[in-house]
């Protein structure tokens, strides 16, 4: 018998690298910050749609706590392994123009859900946030704060992904100020060779200077973005960016694959396919940091994170709060999520939507008065079955059959049936284990996380409307 407390209970779990294993499972897959996946909204999904879908709230009168997402597509330069929707320009005025168009779609979602539950998520990505002046970034925020009502400092999550090139001292502490909490650094990789390959120059020195900064203004969590796959990365050289990394200390780790897709992502075109690491070394990679990582005293969250144990991520792990949406791992369960800018997607109540991914088709909707939102999806009882079943799996790595026949009217065993017979490969892999009342995933099986979650994905079986080609999903490991 196999013991179901252990994914949420005090003893942290290890995770198991099995290079056979991995080797023979490696595919395509979703990342499943949502279900259904992106690639399947349709565009008969529109502003009309979103309305309803807020209306049935009000109607319902739910007072579930509000998660915003501001997205803020602009950088300076171009990271060449950069897969991002995001406008690379040196000409800051575009900033303020699509600042006066972002603060339109603020006040209108904000008139949507007043008073319906206090804000205690806020998350800024992009591109690169801190692409804004100082000046801009405390006038959005001060905006932000005048059209939801925020939760108290201690009780809320606020955070932002910066560059550590673009920001210097004074700006963190100024962050600290305008209400954010938690921060988030990308870095990928120490070497210099590496970051003169992927043109990204960042000295080991300014990142340490960004991160003694956000310490010394009192933000809650600190987090390092890694990559591992990159031009010119080697044993040695990984091995010496997580000693750096570890002697840092961030809170948390989110360590990516790095997915060579030129023919999708233009400036991948500029990495010369020779200096990548051969799939073996990458999966060497990949063992050496989680190797590091969990010896360092790190816990393995799942799919890309990691995390200190008294971290608000492991807590909620080990509670059973932990979800996944469209920026990874989140604390906040039970939480509707907004998300304002160009291509972002909300999760509202049965629904997904997601705004035009041009800066003109933005603009276009908001000068008709109208939300931007140009695609999404309505999720069927079957959607949002599959949807908590791969979230339980995502974050819990188990899954009690028991709750899932008392929230949904079926037997799991007849409903199931096609997908438990595919799950009997896996558990002859040593990857899970099927008992009456449980499915629990291994050690072992937590890097595979994803393709476990495929087994119950009911569209990859389905083909695309309007698509002669299957959409490319990175690879699962």
């Amino acid at each position: 018998m196999y013991n179901h407390a252990s994914s949420t209970g005090s003893a942290f779990p290890a995770v198991e690298f099995d290079a056979e294993i991995i080797g023979k499972l490696s595919q395509s897959g979703p990342r499943y910050t949502s279900y259904p996946t992106a690639d399947r909204f349709q565009s008969e999904f529109g502003y009309g749609q979103f309305l309803e879908a807020v209306a049935g709230l009000r109607m319902r009168r739910s007072s579930r706590p509000l998660s915003l997402y501001i997205h803020i597509p602009f950088c300076d330069t171009v990271c060449y392994y950069c897969g991002c929707n995001k406008i690379v320009t040196k000409d800051h005025s575009k900033a303020a123009t699509y600042l006066d168009y972002l603060k339109q779609e603020i006040d209108m979602q904000g008139r949507l859900f007043a008073g319906m539950g206090k804000l205690e998520q806020l998350h800024f990505g992009g591109g690169t946030p801190t692409y804004l002046s100082d000046r801009q970034m405390g006038d959005l925020m001060a905006h932000l704060h005048a059209s939801f009502d925020f939760a108290p400092d201690q009780q809320g999550e606020y955070s932002i992904e910066i560059d550590p090139r673009t920001v210097s001292v004074e700006r963190v502490h100024s962050l600290r100020k305008q209400g954010f909490n938690r921060i988030s650094l990308g870095v990928q990789d120490f070497d210099p060779d590496v970051q003169k390959a992927v043109n990204r120059i960042q000295p080991e020195a300014e990142t340490r200077a960004v991160i003694d900064a956000a310490r010394e203004a009192g933000f809650r969590s600190i987090s390092i973005d890694l990559i591992y796959g990159l031009p010119k990365q080697s044993m040695t050289s990984m091995e010496q960016t997580l000693d750096k990394v570890i002697a840092a200390n961030p809170d948390r780790i989110a360590l990516y694959n790095y997915a060579h897709l030129p023919h999708l992502f233009k400036p991948q075109r500029r990495i010369s396919e020779d200096d990548l690491p051969t799939p073996a070394v990458k999966l060497d990679l990949l063992a050496l940091c989680i190797r590091r990582l969990c010896a360092a005293g790190y816990v393995y969250i799942g799919m890309d994170h990691f995390a200190k144990p008294d971290d608000e991520l492991a807590v909620a792990q080990r509670q059973g709060r932990l979800q996944r949406n469209f920026q990874g791992y989140s604390t906040r369960a039970e939480s509707e999520l907004i998300s304002c800018g160009v291509s972002a997607i909300s999760a509202v109540g049965a629904t997904y939507s997601q705004n035009e991914k041009t800066l003109e088709g933005y603009y276009e909707k908001l000068d008709e008065g109208r939300l931007p939102v140009v695609r999404g999806i309505k999720l069927e009882n079957d959607d949002l079955l599959r949807r908590i079943l791969i979230q339980k799996l995502m974050c819990n790595f188990e899954l009690s059959i028991g709750s899932i026949e008392q929230s949904f009217p079926i037997r799991f065993g007849e409903y199931f049936a096609t997908e438990l017979q595919k799950l009997k490969a896996f558990e002859a892999d040593g990857l899970l284990i099927v008992e009456p009342d449980w499915i629990t995933v291994t050690p072992k099986g937590r890097l595979l996380i994803r393709n476990i979650c495929m087994v119950f994905d009911r569209y990859l079986s389905q083909p695309r409307l309007g698509e002669a080609q299957p959409l490319r999903y990175s690879k699962t490991i």
